[in-house]
């Protein structure tokens, strides 16, 4: 499982043309889902994201978490984060996650995430998305279940 994180201002996603879902303050995170993932892979990820110090403290230094400033979380699924780019000029595929087992894990992202008291809203899963943000500082990671990264 794969992420980007984004510590955000703001952030939304519509679907034609209607905004379906925002956040305020907190992170956008657009995750991908791989096929050898299992639900250890998307509890590990929640956990690991929730508790990432990289929300600046009063001496402003990346010192705590989206849970200790109260933040949300805008989670949209994005399955061209593991679009493999190293042969030829389009992107493959072959390591993302089928529909039905990436949105069954996706959705248990967001379950694992709202248990972790986090105000999660969401993108529409196999939707066309337009996604805005206004990314803080900026700032944004990649993290990857597999640690490969």
């Amino acid at each position: 499982m794969r992420a980007v994180v984004q510590l955000v201002k703001k952030a939304s996603v519509s679907v034609n043309d209607t905004v379906i879902s925002e956040i305020g303050y907190g992170l956008l995170v657009l995750l991908g889902v791989r096929k050898n993932d299992t639900p250890a892979d998307a509890r590990m990820l929640a956990e690991k994201i929730a508790n990432l110090r990289i929300f600046p403290d009063q001496g402003k230094l990346m010192n705590l978490s989206v849970l200790d400033v109260g933040g949300k979380m805008l989670i949209v699924s994005q399955f061209t984060l593991y679009g493999d780019c190293r042969k030829g000029r389009r992107p493959s595929y072959s390591d993302a996650a089928p529909p039905d087992q990436a949105e069954e894990l996706y959705e248990l992202f967001i379950r694992e995430t709202v248990k972790l008291g986090i105000h999660v809203a969401s993108g529409k899963f196999q939707a066309m998305m337009d996604v805005a943000l206004i990314n803080e500082g900026p700032v944004t990671l990649l993290l990857d279940s597999e640690k490969s990264f």
